[in-house]
C-alpha cells in the first residue's frame, strides 16, 4: 500500500468575504505554506476558524482532503478555478481518500503524531464560497468529504512529507463507511450502534449518532 503524501500544506487566519453580497466570516481561505509548521493538539500555528461550535478544536485539529476529488469538482461543478484548498483543509493528501484511510488509523507526520478522529461534516461554506447552493449536500451524497484529525504528539511538519502508518485498530470503519452510516443507512440502527461503539470515533459524531438511537427508542 503507498503511504499517503501530503502535497500541499494550507494555513490561514478568518478572513471576510462577500462573494454572495452579504458578508460572511470563514478560515477557509487558506494559502499555501512551505518549510516546517508547528503542528499543536489544536492544530497548525496560524491556522484559524471562524466558528469554533462547529469547527476546530482537538477533535478537528486538522483537516485533510483528496487532492485526487478536485478533477471531479470541476468537472461536475463546472468551475476550473476550484483546486486544492478549495474545501478550506490544511493537507491535500495524494494516494488517500475516504476508501483507504480509518476512524483511529495514526500516522507519523514530520516530528508529529495524528489520528483519525472523524469524517468532515459538509458545511455551507463551500457552498458561498463557489456560489453552488447544494454544494454540502453533493459533498454529502458523494461521499467526498474528507476527514480529520486529532493531535497525539505536536512537533514540527511540512508538505512533501509522508504520512507513515503506525497503528489501524479499526479497519472496518472507513470514512466512507461511517459516512454510509451517518448519512445513508439512517433506518440501520445496528451499524449505528455499532458505530458508536468505536472507542477512537470522535465524542460529537458518537453524540449525533446517540441522538438518533435515542430518538428512535422512543417511537
Amino acid at each position: 500500500m503507498t503511504a499517503p503524501y501530503v502535497h500541499k500544506l494550507f494555513t490561514g487566519k478568518v478572513k471576510v468575504a462577500d462573494p454572495m453580497n452579504r458578508s460572511w466570516k470563514s478560515g477557509m481561505f487558506k494559502e499555501i505554506v512551505d518549510g516546517d509548521q508547528w503542528l499543536s493538539k489544536t492544530g497548525f500555528t496560524g491556522d484559524e476558524v471562524a466558528d469554533k461550535k462547529n469547527h476546530g478544536g482537538p477533535e478537528k485539529a486538522v483537516f485533510a482532503y483528496p487532492e485526487s476529488h478536485y478533477s471531479y469538482w470541476q468537472e461536475q461543478l463546472e468551475i476550473e478555478t476550484i483546486d486544492a484548498g478549495g474545501m478550506g483543509e490544511n493537507l491535500s493528501l495524494v494516494h488517500a481518500d475516504e476508501y483507504s484511510v480509518c476512524i483511529g488509523d495514526t500516522y507519523r507526520f514530520g516530528e508529529s503524531i495524528i489520528q483519525v478522529a472523524q469524517p468532515r461534516k459538509p458545511c455551507w461554506k463551500p457552498a458561498r464560497r463557489f456560489n453552488v447552493k447544494d454544494l454540502a449536500v453533493r459533498i454529502q451524497t458523494t461521499g467526498r468529504t474528507g476527514w480529520y484529525f486529532r493531535v497525539l504528539k505536536e512537533g514540527r511538519a511540512s508538505a512533501g512529507q509522508q504520512l507513515h502508518l503506525i497503528e489501524r485498530p479499526y479497519p472496518q470503519w472507513t470514512i466512507a463507511v461511517c459516512n454510509e452510516v451517518t448519512h445513508e443507512m439512517k433506518d440501520d440502527l445496528k451499524r449505528a450502534a455499532e458505530l458508536v461503539s468505536c472507542e477512537l470515533l470522535a465524542e460529537n459524531w458518537k453524540k449525533s449518532l446517540n441522538k438518533r438511537l435515542a430518538n428512535t427508542t422512543k417511537i
